[in-house]
């Protein structure tokens, strides 16, 4: 096997065994959040900047997943088909660009807001955590604390987004993000957030179906719609939860 092959299979494989051991209390904890959201009749909403919006994509309108996550998508940062990419980076960084989202998305008091960003220091996820959590939303931050710990932040609060979260899941990346390092290569190359920022969030839909099932209640969870049935069976599900999804 290649050198650099194994050595970021097992960097990954150990981010994803410190996620396993470390953040079981804050993703049961963010998972209650979520759970009570669903069983009160409350919202789920999720964001990312860019790369971080990624993961967040992963949840929506995918087989198997819970139907009820409902992305924020914002011009210039929701994806990497911003032209120059630079730009992207520039709009994540705009102070008031968070609160244009917040007005223009059905997110109210009660519903729950997940924010994906690496390094936490920009000034739209910081915004974004700070403004909901002030509404009444509650806010889950993923981030990672190495890197987070090891920037200074661009808003002008001199805060990260993980302070304006009310609970905080590491993706365990280190700063910088990648993890492959060659003295023939000036800097680490190789990320790993998209991975464990992932399985992160996948973990997390996993323990709040869980804790409803727990409840007494069903999640409606995607069918693959390529499975005979699926498309009739989300179609049905979809229906019953119309008041909830935004997306569709």
């Amino acid at each position: 096997m290649s050198k650099f092959v194994n050595v970021y299979l097992n960097e990954i494989i150990d981010m994803l065994g410190k996620i396993r051991d470390e953040e079981m209390e804050a993703i049961n904890e963010a998972a209650t959040f979520l759970a009570d959201a669903i069983e009160s009749g409350n919202r789920i909403f999720a964001f990312g900047c860019s790369h971080s919006s990624l993961p967040v994509q992963d949840l929506v309108y995918r087989a198997g997943g819970l139907m009820l996550i409902n992305p924020i998508y914002g011009p210039g940062i929701a994806s990497l088909d911003t032209r120059p990419p630079t730009l992207g980076s520039d709009i994540e960084k705009l102070p008031g660009y968070a609160k244009l989202l917040l007005d223009n998305y059905p997110i109210q008091k009660g519903d729950v807001l997940i924010v994906v960003s690496v390094s936490g220091r920009n000034a739209v996820p910081i915004e974004l955590a700070q403004i909901a959590q002030e509404r009444g939303i509650k806010v889950i931050g993923v981030t990672s604390e190495a890197y987070t710990s090891a920037v200074k932040s661009r808003h002008e609060s001199g805060k990260k987004m993980y302070e304006f979260a009310d609970v905080v899941l590491d993706n365990k990346v280190d700063k910088g993000d990648a993890v492959l390092e060659d003295n023939r290569v000036p800097q680490k190359f190789i990320p790993a957030s998209g991975v464990t920022s992932t399985a992160l969030l996948q973990a997390l839909v996993a323990a709040t179906i869980e804790k409803v099932l727990q409840r007494g209640l069903t999640p409606p969870v995607y069918l693959a719609a390529n499975v005979d049935g699926g498309a009739e069976y989300n179609k049905r599900l979809l229906e019953e939860n119309k008041d909830r999804i935004f997306y569709y």
